[in-house]
């Protein structure tokens, strides 16, 4: 019997989970993200000066990429823990995990002063960066999911969807004061290390405020009821063995998940200015709003999940999202200030997102329910955001300029189509939560 509450207002111990885990969730977001917002300096400053720039490019998206590759490792050996002695510890370790190689980065070496090494210190770096949100993210929605009252998961969920997106929020801020303050000359010189050093004093902030939370009661509960029975097997081969089901529908929602956030919002910028020539104030402003608009629409979405059924909500969110993002796309060639009106709408729809998380904490039992969403998660997270990553460059570059915008129109109308597959599923969803 769950010892979570029912029907309830969420109290002043939800608000201060929400709030600090949000809080935390953006900045180790941020500690993620800011690399892909200053990829062109970067890959001008840690690769030779005579490569091509399309190239030089290519490169560091691949060592973005990396960070998503390492993302399985660290969320299942995060997650296997945070099931077996709790998700507090973890959901704090990963802060610590991400903070620490980003104030690194800010102070690494570029490639005149230190060759090949330069580079090759960045993507080790970036992989330690993958490995420490990779236990993020699915433990900061476990850990909400099990501190609110049932009918207000989706909510929680949706919020700290919601938080997270703040960090890419936090990301374009910073992008758009950094352009209008420094020069290129100072950009390169030394103001790119700011963003990082920032960064990873962010996350030893978050990282204290962490320690005000609580470990979960249905944990709590469960390692009263079960303590001997959950130390006989792997969480994450009880997931395997028992709930591949589950496993390939998160699986395929976070496909969707990676296509709407990094085509949309993250790598945006390659197609608006390099494609549609739109400055790089533009795009960043815009892409500002969009991002904003984004994090309202995760809260409204997982909402919406506990109000009705998360698959009609998941399948209307879609089809919505597949008519928005093709009026971004297609009205592009139009110039002018059109991006300020049609841009942040797509990111609105892409905030369907918020909604995904509550079918991934319902879909597996209290007692592998970290590492099943870990696990589903990063897996294809690891698979489909770096291919992303790799891929627009090159698609934005060499085919249509409309490329990644038909990727991610059939990602989401793909998304519909799940989601009405998902409304005749929901009485297998868990009811330990």
């Amino acid at each position: 019997m769950s010892h979570q509450r029912t029907t309830q207002m969420l109290n002043s111990q939800d608000y201060k989970t929400l709030s600090l885990s949000a809080f935390g969730g953006a900045l180790e977001f941020y500690d993620f993200i800011i690399f892909v917002f200053f990829s062109k300096v970067l890959g001008g400053l840690f690769f030779p000066a005579d490569m091509p720039i399309w190239l030089s490019q290519l490169q560091t998206f691949g060592i973005f990429a990396a960070g998503y590759l390492a993302r399985p490792f660290g969320g299942i050996v995060m997650a296997h823990f945070g099931d077996l002695f709790g998700r507090k510890r973890m959901f704090t370790l990963s802060i610590l995990l991400m903070a620490v190689p980003t104030l690194l980065i800010g102070c690494l070496p570029t490639y005149v002063s230190a060759g090949y090494f330069a580079p090759v210190l960045l993507l080790l770096l970036r992989v330690c960066q993958g490995l420490a949100v990779g236990g993020e993210i699915p433990g900061a929605w476990t850990f909400v999911a099990e501190h609110v009252p049932k009918d207000k998961v989706g909510l929680a969920c949706g919020t700290l969807t919601s938080g997270l997106t703040l960090g890419i929020l936090l990301g374009s801020l910073i992008s758009i004061i950094m352009q209008s303050n420094f020069n290129a000359e100072e950009m390169h010189s030394w103001a790119w290390r700011v963003p990082f050093i920032v960064g990873g004093i962010f996350g030893f902030i978050a990282m204290y405020l962490r320690r005000w939370l609580k470990e979960t009661p249905i944990f709590l509960e469960m390692q009263k009821r079960a303590k001997v029975e959950s130390s006989k097997k792997l969480p994450v081969w009880d997931v395997l063995s028992n709930h591949l089901p589950q496993i390939i529908i998160s699986i395929l929602l976070t496909w969707i998940l990676s296509a709407g956030i990094m085509v949309v919002i993250v790598t945006s910028h390659v197609y608006l200015q390099g494609q549609f020539g739109f400055s790089e104030i533009d795009v960043s402003v815009s892409r500002l709003l969009a991002t904003a608009c984004l994090a309202i629409g995760a809260v409204i979405y997982g909402y919406l999940a506990d109000k009705f059924s998360v698959g009609k909500v998941i399948a209307i969110g879609c089809l919505f999202a597949t008519f928005a993002i093709t009026t971004f796309f297609f009205s592009l060639s139009l110039g002018g200030n059109i991006l300020y009106i049609t841009y942040p709408i797509a990111g609105f729809s892409v905030g369907i997102v918020g909604a995904f998380p509550y079918y991934m904490v319902r879909a597996f039992p209290a007692k592998v329910r970290y590492s099943g969403v870990a696990f589903s998660f990063n897996i294809s997270y690891a698979i489909t955001g770096a291919l992303t990553a790799f891929l627009i460059p090159i698609l934005a570059n060499f085919f249509s300029k409309y490329a990644a915008g038909f990727y991610v129109i059939a990602v989401f109308f793909f998304g519909a189509i799940l989601g009405w597959y998902l409304i005749r599923k929901e009485k297998e969803l868990a009811e330990d939560i």
